[in-house]
């Protein structure tokens, strides 16, 4: 059975060609610039996937994700939008956002990255989501993804955030929670404090940045999600890196 998608764009000739672009592997079940109209969409139909701009008629899609969220709490909202601010980022993801596309739109990538989402879902049925006997396999992909975007393995906050990482792909809603859990539970297996292991994973990110490495983690997503001058926060870094690992199989 196809996955199903309702689409909530700025205007109609983004709102049909997002329609028309996913029509052939998912079943859109409506497509809109009208948050009100999108939000109807949603209670009828309780889509797997709402795709939905930042600034919309009536609204915006912050507000909008937080209102599904609410009505269908299965369906999977995605953010594309012209902006790629962090703090924005992390609002949407705040919000309940699983995933943060930067326009325009790469259609093969958001294609695959619903692709996997659904697959993810499907699996959920009979596997349940652990950690054990995988241990090595995790710290090797993320070891990998680390090395390539720069962060030495000496460094405090290399270990930190893996650690961190791993936390997220068992627990994702952890990442919601990082300065009251994920951070106190990291100095807690390392010794330290929370405190310093804030510290030590953005220092950890800036390393990369520093480093011209950029490219490298926009390679990871297939899309462009940050420039030279930005960079993530450190609960935008963990989640984005999580996501990536859940969805190529690990979960």
């Amino acid at each position: 059975m196809q996955k199903t998608v309702v689409i909530l764009q700025s205007s109609e000739e983004e709102a049909l060609e997002c329609a028309e672009r996913l029509s052939s592997m998912f079943e859109v079940v409506g497509y809109t610039t009208d948050s009100d109209v999108a939000i109807n969409f949603v209670k009828k139909e309780k889509p797997d996937f709402l795709i939905t701009a930042l600034m919309i008629r009536n609204g915006d899609g912050i507000w909008v994700i937080e209102r599904v969220k609410e009505i269908s709490p299965k369906t999977k909202c995605i953010v594309v939008s012209v902006v790629s601010h962090g703090e924005l980022m992390q609002n949407a993801i705040n919000a309940g956002a699983s995933y943060y596309m930067v326009k325009p739109i790469n259609y093969t990538a958001l294609i695959d990255r619903l692709d996997g989402m659904g697959q993810k879902e499907e699996k959920k049925s009979f596997v349940k989501p652990t950690l054990s006997g995988r241990e090595n396999s995790i710290d090797e992909k993320i070891s990998r993804i680390f090395i390539g975007m720069g962060i030495p393995p000496h460094i405090k906050g290399y270990g930190y955030l893996r650690e961190g990482v791993k936390l997220a792909v068992l627990t994702p809603e952890i990442i919601n929670s990082i300065t009251k859990k994920l951070y106190p539970a990291i100095g807690e297996k390392f010794n330290t404090s929370a405190s310093k292991v804030e510290r030590a994973i953005r220092h950890a990110i800036e390393v990369a940045w520093n480093r011209g490495r950029i490219e490298s983690f926009n390679a990871l997503f297939g899309v462009r999600a940050y420039g030279e001058n930005e960079k993530p926060t450190n609960s935008e870094f963990i989640a984005l890196i999580a996501d990536r690992l859940l969805l190529d199989g690990i979960s």
